[in-house]
């Protein structure tokens, strides 16, 4: 593993699919711009619009994504990971709600499907029931071993409420893990940070926090704050409110000082 740096893009995202992979690529651009190798797009970063469209565009947002995810990579020779999109699953009516990991040739690397599904009545006084158009992966996710980058874990927004979730991927020895996200402006504001502090303090590990922002339809808005937090839980990186990317640097030193000078991962019983 090499030093290197690290992007989490932050959109607005709309119920435009052409509309937002355009921004996309335009972040994408300022990201590799500055140096990035390394780069997250947030969930639902190809289309947030009400779910009976999204379910209506689903096999189009599927195959437009993925292609658009490979063009990425080979144009700009970066791995990237696609932090959430629709792909249909046959015969259901649902999709999966998957987050795709593709190296620098376009080859897919990790595939992960959202397996904690967001039904919840937020106190704002809006209800979301994720599960009425997603269909729960059933697998944990693989780390993926990269030689440059790390190994690296996926993850998708309301999977970070679950910590025995990155239980698993440190089990598995991860040393990065994507946390990409669109969450609501209401729970964000007090829980989104220190959820990521938490999930890379007790896995002493590297957490990239690619995020929603703004208004995307009707009522729903999200929280923003892309980040990059390292192992002991310093925030590297913050995006704020508006579309933009944080950036960092992805040091293994730092993991080996972190885990020598906390070696709580030595020291699980369970």
């Amino acid at each position: 593993m090499k030093s290197y740096l690290a992007a989490a893009i932050q959109m607005t995202s709309v119920p435009e699919l052409e509309k937002n992979l355009a921004q996309a690529e335009e972040l994408i651009d300022l990201a590799v711009r500055q140096g990035a190798e390394l780069v997250g797009l947030p969930e639902n970063f190809p289309y947030m619009g009400e779910d009976k469209d999204k379910l209506a565009q689903a096999e189009a947002i599927a195959y437009k994504t993925e292609a658009f995810l490979q063009t990425m990579a080979q144009r700009y020779q970066i791995t990237i990971l696609g932090g959430g999109f629709p792909i249909p699953v046959e015969g259901t009516g649902k999709v999966y709600n998957t987050a795709l990991l593709v190296d620098p040739n376009g080859q897919e690397l990790s595939r992960y499907r959202k397996v904690h599904l967001f039904d919840v009545n937020v106190p704002d006084g809006n209800t979301y029931r994720e599960s009425s158009t997603v269909m729960a992966g059933t697998e944990l996710p693989s780390v993926y071993a990269d030689e440059l980058l790390g190994n690296i874990g996926l993850s998708v927004c309301y999977d970070v409420r679950f910590p025995e979730l990155y239980r698993h991927m440190s089990s598995k020895g991860v040393d990065v893990i994507f946390v990409p996200a669109a969450f609501t402006a209401f729970t964000g504001k007090d829980h989104w940070q220190v959820l990521l502090q938490a999930r890379a303090i007790e896995n002493t590990s590297y957490i990239i926090a690619p995020a929603q922002t703004g208004l995307n339809y009707n009522r729903r808005q999200t929280h923003g704050h892309a980040m990059i937090i390292d192992p002991w839980g310093v925030i590297l990186a913050d995006a704020g409110e508006k579309p933009g990317v944080a950036i960092a640097e992805i040091n293994p030193s730092r993991l080996e000082q972190v885990r020598r000078q906390m070696p709580s991962l030595q020291h699980r019983i369970f």
